[in-house]
C-alpha cells in the first residue's frame, strides 16, 4: 500500500485481488482539482504495476461520483480548477488521462454512486463496465454550463456509446441523464439502487479478477484499440479548441453567472 500513500484526493483499498480507487474530496462534492487531475493521471500507473490486483472499481466518496470541475474556480482565472497560478495548459497532459486509463490492461469497472458531471464522467465512462445510481445523474456540462468544448474526453466516448446525433445532442445541452436513462440508452451498463451500486460493481470486480488472466486482459486490450484509433483522431484538436474557448466571452460569462447564481447571458460582446 505504501505506493498509494501520496495520494491525497484519492483512496486506494486493495482486497481479494480488486483494488477500490475513491475520488476523495466529499467537502467539495469530489471536484476535479489541481491535485486530483494530476493523480488521475499516475494512478492507472500504479496500478498496472501493482501484483496484488487484477481489477479495479472507480467510485466517489460520500453523496457524489463528482461534480466535474470548479467552476468557481474558473471564474477567478480560465482553467483555475486544475491549473496552478502562471501555469501554461499542456494538453498532453490531459492527454496522458485519457490514455493510461486506456491502457491499463486490468478490467475497472465505475460504480457511479452518485452524479457524474464533466470530465468526471468522462473518466466513469472510460471504464469497461459501468454500474450506476438508478437516480444519479451523468452529463458533460462542458458547453452549457462553462461555455467550453467538450474537450477533454467527451467527444471521444459519447459518440461510441450512444451514436453520434444523440451524443452532439447531450453535449451540446449539456442534458444530465438519470441512471435509468443512461442504461436504457446503452450509455452505462448496468443501473441498481443507490446503496447497492458499489456491491454490484465490486460482486463484477471479484468475477473478473478470479476469472482467466491473460483473456480478460488481452480482450479488453483489443477492443480499446477503437477507442485509442478515436483518440489519436480527435482529442488534441478538441483540446486545443477548448482551451481557445477558455478565452471567450461566453466562458467568462458562464463562469461568473454560476458564482452569482444567475441565469448566463450567452452571445454578448
Amino acid at each position: 500500500m505504501t505506493r498509494y500513500a501520496k495520494y491525497e484526493c484519492l483512496k486506494v483499498e486493495i482486497e481479494a485481488k480488486v483494488a477500490t480507487v475513491t475520488l476523495n474530496r466529499p467537502q467539495a462534492r469530489n471536484a476535479i482539482n489541481q491535485v486530483l487531475i494530476r493523480e488521475l493521471r499516475t494512478i492507472w500507473d500504479d496500478l498496472a504495476d501493482d501484483h496484488a490486483i487484477n481489477a479495479v472499481v472507480l467510485t466517489g466518496s460520500g453523496d457524489f461520483f463528482s461534480v466535474g470541475g470548479d467552476v468557481k474556480a474558473m471564474s477567478e482565472r480560465p482553467g483555475g480548477d486544475v491549473l496552478e497560478e502562471g501555469e501554461v495548459h499542456d494538453p498532453m497532459i490531459s492527454r496522458r488521462g485519457v490514455t493510461r486509463q486506456l491502457e491499463l490492461d486490468k478490467p475497472i469497472i465505475a460504480a457511479i454512486n452518485g452524479d457524474a458531471i464533466g470530465l468526471a464522467a468522462t473518466h466513469a465512462l472510460l471504464c469497461d463496465i459501468t454500474v450506476m445510481a438508478e437516480d444519479a445523474r451523468i452529463g458533460d456540462t462542458h458547453v452549457s454550463r462553462v461555455g467550453l468544448v467538450a474537450g477533454d474526453g467527451g467527444t471521444v466516448i459519447w459518440p461510441l456509446l450512444i451514436g453520434i446525433n444523440k451524443a452532439k445532442e447531450f453535449l451540446m445541452r449539456g442534458t444530465l441523464l438519470s441512471g435509468k436513462e443512461a442504461e436504457r440508452i446503452g450509455l452505462v451498463n448496468h443501473v441498481a439502487p443507490r446503496a447497492e451500486v458499489l456491491a454490484k460493481a465490486r460482486a463484477i470486480a471479484l468475477e473478473l479478477a478470479n476469472g482467466p488472466t491473460w483473456a480478460i486482459r488481452w480482450t479488453k486490450l483489443s477492443i480499446n484499440q477503437i477507442l485509442k484509433e478515436r483518440v489519436n483522431l480527435m482529442l488534441e484538436a478538441s483540446m486545443a479548441l477548448e482551451q481557445v474557448t477558455f478565452a471567450t466571452a461566453d466562458h467568462k460569462e458562464a463562469t461568473m453567472s454560476f458564482k452569482e447564481k444567475r441565469k448566463p447571458k450567452f452571445g454578448q460582446a
